[in-house]
């Protein structure tokens, strides 16, 4: 039964698009796409409680590598390449970083990003003579959705097995405590690195797929600080430690988000920045978690 609802609403959202307007669609390609990056962000960062802000520099990097690819390959082999890209970008800043911890860490993949985007904005002006790159390839929006939905199955069937193996183990005791998981005999670095490339390349790809949408990219566009506040917001919401946490977080609050941005476009991000401190404070372990210790409670006064 468990594996029957799933699947049965995976088939009722991949046949959706048949049902819905282009506006309909273009909220189902959005709500789809935070839900994938929120699982792949909660895939690393919800076991280990390593908060990282570098959602977008993989998610620009996916759209970047789809932007200067896509008239010199084949449509798959350019998300081929943008997820080796993107695997051995994080492999480099994995093996780099991952002895950080706590705010060091988080301050790291703030400025990894701007990095990024600094560094191409550099090549294209004084190497290609340009700033932006235009998308030519023949992908619809309804392909572009039965990609990003395929793309977050994967995503939270993967994490359903890591919550169930012995690398998702590994990975709570590490988000619990590191000097006991250390003496446990766990080789951290090596379990952090396999965690953090898994999600990156996700990271990567969802970016590669959605960039067709945009038809012109720049790093401006696709750089966006704000789609790694929103991802970490979405998961925490919702439960980064939970396998259905972070969609929990991520539909819900991307509608919401599409409709203050259009109704209050210039203080919206005001909104956000509040969002994130009653998060942090008020449901520090999700929703799911609080209604779970509302339940216990109740029983409890029973």
């Amino acid at each position: 039964m468990k594996l029957i609802l799933p699947v049965l609403a995976l088939a009722l959202l991949a046949a959706a698009p048949f049902a819905l307007s282009d506006y309909g669609l273009g909220l189902l390609i959005g709500a789809v796409t935070y839900t994938t990056l929120a699982s792949s962000w909660a895939l690393f960062s919800g076991h280990t409680g390593y908060i990282s802000l570098a959602t977008v520099a993989f998610y620009g990097t996916g759209a970047y590598t789809v932007a200067v690819l896509n008239e010199a390959l084949p449509y798959p082999l350019v998300l081929l390449a943008a997820a080796l890209v993107g695997a051995t970008m994080a492999l480099v800043v994995g093996l780099s970083t991952l002895r950080l911890a706590g705010v060091y860490f988080v301050i790291f993949t703030f400025g990894l990003a701007e990095l990024v985007r600094q560094l191409i904005t550099w090549y294209e002006v004084n190497v290609t003579g340009t700033l932006g790159r235009y998308i030519f390839l023949d992908v619809t929006a309804r392909g572009i959705y039965w990609q990003m939905l395929a793309l977050g199955a994967v995503t939270i069937g993967l994490t359903a097995l890591i919550h169930r193996s012995r690398l998702g183990l590994a990975l709570r005791v590490i988000g619990d405590d590191e000097v006991v998981a250390a003496h446990s005999g766990i080789p951290l670095a090596r379990t952090k690195l396999v965690a953090f490339v898994l999600s990156a390349t996700i990271l990567t790809l969802a970016g590669a797929i959605a960039s067709p949408r945009w038809v012109y990219v720049e790093p401006a566009i696709v750089f966006n600080p704000t789609v790694s506040f929103l991802t970490v917001i979405m998961a925490l919401l919702g439960g980064a430690n939970r396998l259905w946490g972070p969609a929990l977080g991520a539909v819900p609050l991307f509608l919401a988000f599409e409709w203050l941005s259009v109704k209050l476009p210039d203080t919206y991000p005001i909104f956000l920045g509040f969002l994130f401190i009653g998060v942090v404070f008020a449901l520090p372990d999700g929703v799911l978690a609080g209604i779970e210790r509302l339940r216990q409670r109740r029983e409890g006064a029973g």
